[in-house]
C-alpha cells in the first residue's frame, strides 16, 4: 500500500485558518508555471515546510515578505533574504524571527542582539560572536548561554567562569582550563566537576582528590595516581577505589594486579 507523503498528512490552510484563496494571492502566475503547488509548496500556508519549500524555490521573493503578518512567513523568509533588509527584523516581536535573523546579521550587527529577552537567540549570539566580544555574554542570565561562551571562550579567560553558579558551565569549564587554574577546581562544590579535576590534574598534585568525600572522585583518581596517593589510595576503604589503585599499582609495574594473577 502505497502511504501518502507527510506533507499532505497536514491540513491545507492559511496561517488564520481559512482555505487558501489562490486566485488573492500575489504570486498567482507562479502556479500555472509549476512554481508553486497548494499543499506543498505555497507561502500562504500555514506550515511551516511548506512556506520554506516556497522560498527555497523562489529565494529572490523573500525580502518583500519580511513584513508578513504571519511570523512564519517572516521567519522562513529571513533564512533566504538580502542579508542588508534583516536589522528591520532585529526588534521583531516573534522570537523565532529574531533567532534566523540571529544566525545571518554580520558581526558589527549581532551585538545588539546580546540582551535580546529570548535564551535562544542569545545562544545563538553567543555561538557567533567574535571572541574579542564574547566576555560581554559572561554574565548572562541564562546557564546555557554562559555555558556556550565557555565552550568558546580563549582560554586565558575560562578562569572568570570558574565560580559560576550553575553546574554545567563548570563542567564546561573543568574541561578546558589549563594550569594553574585547574587547581582551583579540588575545592568545587560538585563531585562531577572534581571527577574531571582528577582525571586532569597532573598525577603529582591528586593528593588532595585522594581524601575527596565522593568515592568516584577518589576512584578516577586511583587511575592515574602515583607515590604517596597511589598508596593512600590502596588503603582507601571503599573496595572499587583499593581495587582500582591495585589496578594501578600493577600498571605502573607492568603486570597483571594481583586478583588477575590468581584467576589467570
Amino acid at each position: 500500500m502505497k502511504h501518502s507523503a507527510d506533507w499532505q498528512d497536514i491540513p491545507v490552510r492559511d496561517w488564520q485558518g481559512q482555505a487558501l484563496d489562490c486566485a488573492a494571492c500575489p504570486h498567482a502566475a507562479l502556479r500555472a508555471g509549476g512554481g508553486c503547488e497548494p499543499g506543498r509548496s505555497c507561502m500562504q500556508d500555514a506550515y511551516a515546510r511548506r512556506i520554506d519549500r516556497f522560498f527555497r524555490q523562489h529565494p529572490k521573493l523573500a525580502t518583500p515578505h519580511l513584513a508578513h503578518p504571519y511570523f512564519e512567513v517572516r521567519a522562513i523568509a529571513a533564512r533566504h533574504a538580502d542579508v542588508f533588509h534583516l536589522p528591520a527584523l532585529m526588534a521583531d516581536p516573534d522570537e523565532t524571527v529574531r533567532l534566523q535573523v540571529a544566525l545571518r546579521l554580520p558581526q558589527r550587527l549581532l551585538g545588539r542582539l546580546r540582551e535580546d529577552p529570548h535564551r535562544e537567540v542569545r545562544i545563538r549570539v553567543a555561538q557567533r560572536l567574535t571572541e574579542a566580544e564574547l566576555p560581554t555574554m559572561l554574565r548572562d542570565p541564562d546557564y546555557e548561554v554562559r555555558a556556550t561562551v565557555a565552550r568558546r571562550l580563549p582560554e586565558a579567560l575560562l578562569p572568570l567562569l570558574l565560580h559560576d553558579s550553575d553546574l554545567q558551565v563548570r563542567l564546561v569549564v573543568a574541561h578546558r582550563v589549563a594550569m594553574p587554574a585547574l587547581w582551583r577546581l579540588v575545592d568545587d562544590a560538585a563531585p562531577e566537576v572534581r571527577r574531571v579535576a582528577a582525571e586532569r590534574l597532573p598525577a603529582p598534585l591528586l593528593e588532595p582528590l585522594a581524601h575527596d568525600r565522593d568515592w568516584l572522585v577518589r576512584h578516577t583518581a586511583a587511575a592515574r595516581a602515583v607515590g604517596a596517593v597511589l598508596e593512600r589510595l590502596l588503603l582507601d576503604p571503599e573496595p572499587e577505589v583499593a581495587a582500582r589503585a591495585r589496578e594501578r599499582a600493577a600498571e605502573l609495574r607492568g603486570g597483571p594486579a594481583e586478583g588477575e594473577r590468581r584467576h589467570g
